[in-house]
């Protein structure tokens, strides 16, 4: 599992595009999905935030709390742009944050409300997505179909993530990560 540091150390273009669409109205803003007990899917609106030391959410007691507490699998998506239809996603485990002076540092410099009953999580990152779809200029890559979108995909190979089957995507290795560009089809199941 690689810190949000770590990736964007390995993958500074796809780090800062995948941020900036989290973060294109100011505050972050993306769909948390997380597992419920019984095993299925729960999708919430959240804030994520970015800094320097990783990739964070400050969570309310909630179902989404109580999720990331008991299994702390989650995907991030970006709300969708007004102009295009780019999206990001990132995926990983969280991991309740308990190092005090950190907890501290953060809630301030970001002002997260001391009154508010919330627990800080640190998001790792196993997959990094990161679709520019034709209406924004981006160049498909296969073939003249303006229709497909040109998609970045970084897989973490120490996750689990890193055994999944690109079925035709063009790989290469980079600095011990693995950094994919595949046709839509080639995605990783959210």
């Amino acid at each position: 599992m690689a810190s949000w540091s770590e990736f964007a150390a390995d993958e500074p273009n796809l780090a800062g595009a995948i941020r900036a669409l989290l973060q294109q109205y100011g505050p972050g803003l993306g769909y948390l999905a997380t597992v419920r007990a019984d095993g299925g899917p729960r999708v919430h609106p959240v804030s994520p935030v970015i800094t320097d030391e990783g990739l964070f959410c400050f969570v309310v007691d909630s179902p989404k709390r109580r999720d990331l507490e008991r299994d702390g699998r989650y995907a991030l998506h970006s709300f969708p742009p007004e102009e295009s239809d780019d999206e990001a996603y990132v995926a990983g485990r969280a991991r309740p944050v308990t190092d005090r002076a950190r907890i501290e540092r953060l809630a301030s410099n970001l002002r997260a409300a001391p009154q508010v009953d919330w627990r800080l999580f640190e998001f790792t990152v196993d997959v990094a997505m990161l679709a520019r779809h034709g209406s924004n200029g981006a160049t498909p890559l296969a073939g003249d179909d303006a229709a497909r979108p040109a998609v970045q995909v970084w897989l973490d190979p120490s996750s689990a993530a890193g055994s999944v089957s690109t079925r035709g995507g063009v790989g290469s290795r980079r600095r011990g990560r693995r950094r994919l560009l595949a046709e839509e089809e080639a995605l990783p199941a959210a």
